[in-house]
């Protein structure tokens, strides 16, 4: 019963819990939810709820005025908002992840997910948000049970064939610029993918490795020292050979195999020789 009860966890089968909750982090029943809404203690993942405002609140692609609004202008809107919140939330420790719903139902949009590396780091970054205004707005956050976004955004979003649109289930995160994000996480960043779960090496990604294993060897071939020589290559018992012209290493024959005799006659030898001594 327990084992069935863990496989269906967080899932449409669980009559307890609620599956939104646990995947997203929010639920558009609330607090008038029929299943239960296990917040977390502790979590790397903080949920600062309806946080960025976007230009277009009201209506999509217009302003409060009703003017239509520059496309640019509202990612360049967006994309100043979140440089500005991660730089103030990165004081706390390094961020994994920053993503923002582009959703427009109440429990969703303007979300901003924040995972740091360490609980530790989102925990501090909870208390000094405590209290604190963005906007003249109160900043809402609170610990997040969001640790995997894959299983939290919307795949046909990301494809631009959702048919929900802003009112979808699920995250629909807003992209940001290329150079914002190499600006900000680095050109040569790797996503631990949300603590993703440890596969084994794929077949591709195997040949992959060996074609770099063999690259490699290759590229040692072709270096050269100040002098233009190549440098003897080692074995792994210590021990070097040249490329060309070297003589191979002679191996010294193994010792012959002595008989039974031999042996019973050497045991006899042997113990004679210490009853001398004795």
């Amino acid at each position: 019963m327990a084992e069935h009860l863990a496989s269906i966890f967080g899932t449409e089968k669980d009559r307890v819990n609620c599956p939104f909750y646990f995947k997203i982090g929010a639920c558009r029943h609330g607090d008038r939810c029929s299943r239960l809404h296990n917040r977390p203690t502790i979590s790397p993942t903080l949920l600062l709820s309806n946080m960025y405002q976007r230009p277009d609140m009201i209506t999509p692609g217009v302003d409060a005025q009703g003017q239509p609004i520059d496309p640019h202008k509202i990612q360049e809107h967006f994309e100043d908002f979140y440089e500005d919140i991660f730089e103030e939330l990165s004081k706390f420790g390094e961020i994994e992840s920053l993503n923002i719903c582009d959703n427009l139902a109440d429990h969703m949009i303007g979300n901003v997910y924040v995972q740091f590396k360490e609980e530790d780091q989102a925990a501090a970054a909870l208390q000094a948000l405590q209290g604190r205004f963005y906007s003249g707005r109160p900043i809402i956050a609170d610990f997040s049970p969001v640790t995997d976004f894959r299983e939290a955004t919307c795949r046909q979003y990301e494809e631009n064939s959702c048919n929900r649109g802003g009112y979808c289930n699920f995250m629909h995160v807003k992209v940001i610029g290329r150079e914002l994000r190499r600006k900000l996480f680095g050109r040569h960043r790797r996503y631990r993918a949300s603590r993703s779960r440890s596969r084994s090496a794929s077949p591709r990604h195997r040949r992959e490795r060996d074609y770099r294993s063999r690259s490699h060897d290759r590229d040692r071939d072709d270096y050269r020292d100040r002098n233009g020589r190549k440098p003897e290559r080692h074995d792994r018992d210590g021990g070097s050979r040249r490329k060309h012209g070297s003589s191979k290493r002679s191996r010294s024959p193994p010792p012959a195999r002595e008989g039974s005799e031999e042996r019973r006659a050497r045991i006899e030898q042997w113990n004679r020789e210490r009853e001398e001594k004795a």
